[in-house]
């Protein structure tokens, strides 16, 4: 039986444009290789670099671009959150039925577009029983340690728990602890039909 549940965030509550952001950086000028980006993004999203560095690292492959469209193409991955997953939240934590955390890979500068453009951002986290971003916690999926710190911390049996994230890699790191999963694809599903997609977990 399913007593925890952990959700991400990224196209899970808030809609994502995945690609925007390289192609906002594409108008900047010539884009350095990706795995530069994913470097920098790795380091910047558990804290081991601060927003100013982080953009000035980014503005050495964009040299004529400002600060703000530095920020600007970076958050051009947000795209909107739907009120109603909202209300599904608000009914499943009012329920009492199960431990409500999140886990999302989020860095400074998203987190602040979210809290400057989602109104109901309070609303959303006090819903949760625990509230855990990468770059607070120094800690990022799929990094098994992650999944370690919360079963260790709110003392979780992982058999009765659920994670569910829009990431095969970070579904298959909670999974090869025994934590159940489900692989949500944005595409097709939304978090609203858990209980009906997912019933048998429940």
């Amino acid at each position: 039986m399913i007593k925890t549940i952990i959700f991400d965030f990224g196209d899970v509550f808030i809609n994502l444009d995945k690609p925007a952001t390289l192609k906002k950086f594409s108008e900047l000028g010539k884009l350095p290789s990706t795995e530069k980006i994913t470097a920098l993004n790795e380091l910047y999203e558990v804290g081991k670099i601060s927003t100013k560095d982080f953009i000035g690292k980014i503005q050495h492959f964009f040299p004529n671009a400002t600060a703000q469209q530095i920020i600007d193409a970076w958050n051009a991955i947000l795209i909107d959150f739907p009120e109603f997953r909202l209300e599904f939240l608000q009914h499943l934590s009012s329920s009492r039925k199960y431990k409500l955390i999140l886990l999302s890979n989020t860095n400074e500068l998203h987190i602040n577009w979210i809290k400057e453009n989602v109104s109901f951002y309070e609303e959303f986290k006090s819903c949760f029983d625990a509230f855990y971003l990468s770059h607070e916690i120094q800690l990022r999926k799929p990094e098994v340690e992650v999944f370690n710190f919360i079963l260790r911390k709110h003392q979780l049996s992982a058999h009765e728990t659920l994670f569910i994230d829009d990431t095969k890699e970070n579904t298959n790191a909670a999974a090869s602890l025994g934590i159940h999963t489900w692989n949500n694809n944005p595409q097709r599903e939304d978090i609203t039909e858990l209980f009906t997609l997912k019933s048998s977990l429940f």
